[in-house]
């Protein structure tokens, strides 16, 4: 078949989508796969959702999958296994991406170390997501262990550039005892813009995750973004299991600031009972917000992680790739 005709069938297929998307409105469209515009599709969600197998729609667009090495906590803290081989084992299970929890990280190491990790990676065709730090942003300005804190994020800003990870999942922390929430807040965003600029100079994105503390609700946790204010640096890293009250609400609030996400295999009610997530409807909200890039998965159960993650990466395949 001659080339030339094949792409201007490619480019007039594609016209005919984007036609039928923006006919179809703003909110409707990101739930829409190619499949369904292709066909003019203006109906329920339910008859949209039917309208082709499972197999051959892809459910989300431009989402991909990750795997944080928090989910390999045991293994990685008593060195059974270290961050090549769980690279390693994020190439066997398919995934796109693998997320390097700084935990984990030998206590001493260098550029040279950062850039073999990088190298590894590429070389099994598995892309460093993110890393994660822990530290604690609510502490009173001017102090040596608020510097302590800066400086600690700062510099894993640098790895995270040497290594190309392009995200930072950072905490907010907890207000002391005697400290209202909103001075805590208001030290928090502070804290984030103190290392924003140099995270912009490298490169390097910013998600503030809902991590209890003052970070519990969605209002507070976003009430931290509005003071840090908008800057393509910085936004929420979204851990699913994380809010406690109302959460699929709350996940919707703070869906459409998200930079990066992370799923757990449970939720809580509330009255504080642990619960399956529901993995689709986590995915519907991320749709519904036009969230694009990583989804993470951060194993935190009892079961045998070796046995339990391949499952549930595959339950992940399924929901967000259609596969």
């Amino acid at each position: 078949m001659d080339q030339n005709k094949i792409i201007k069938d490619i480019l007039s297929r594609r016209r005919m989508i984007t036609a039928s998307l923006a006919g179809a409105g703003a909110l409707g469209l990101s739930a829409i796969s190619a499949c369904q515009a292709q066909q003019g599709s203006e109906t329920s969600d339910a008859k949209d959702a039917a309208c082709c197998p499972e197999t051959s729609c892809k459910p989300t667009s431009n989402m991909k999958l990750s795997l944080a090495a928090y989910s390999m906590r045991k293994e990685l803290g008593e060195g059974t296994i270290s961050l090549f081989d769980f690279i390693d084992w994020c190439a066997e299970l398919d995934l796109q991406g693998t997320e390097l929890t700084s935990y984990y990280f030998p206590e001493k190491f260098d550029n040279a170390y950062l850039h073999k990790l990088k190298l590894h990676a590429f070389g099994q065709g598995v892309a460093i997501s993110g890393t994660a730090v822990g530290n604690n942003f609510c502490l009173a300005p001017g102090t040596p262990e608020r510097k302590e804190q800066i400086d600690h994020v700062n510099s894993w800003i640098d790895n995270a550039a040497e290594m190309d990870a392009p995200h930072i999942r950072v905490f907010a922390g907890r207000a002391p005892e005697g400290v209202e929430l909103d001075t805590a807040i208001g030290w928090a965003a502070d804290g984030i813009n103190e290392c924003l600029e140099y995270a912009e100079k490298r490169g390097v994105v910013l998600g503030l995750e809902n991590h209890g503390g003052i970070t519990a609700r969605a209002k507070d946790h976003l009430a931290i973004c509005d003071r840090v204010g908008d800057h393509p640096n910085f936004g929420v890293n979204l851990d699913s299991g994380n809010y406690r009250t109302d959460c699929y609400e709350e996940l919707a609030m703070a869906a459409p600031r998200s930079v990066n996400v992370q799923i757990k295999v449970t939720v809580s009610d509330n009255d504080g009972n642990r619960l399956e997530t529901d993995i689709a409807r986590v995915r519907d909200i991320l749709v519904a917000a036009n969230y694009k890039g990583w989804v993470a998965l951060e194993y935190e159960e009892k079961e045998d992680p070796k046995v339990a993650i391949p499952r549930y990466i595959e339950e992940m395949k399924k929901v967000f790739l259609g596969v």
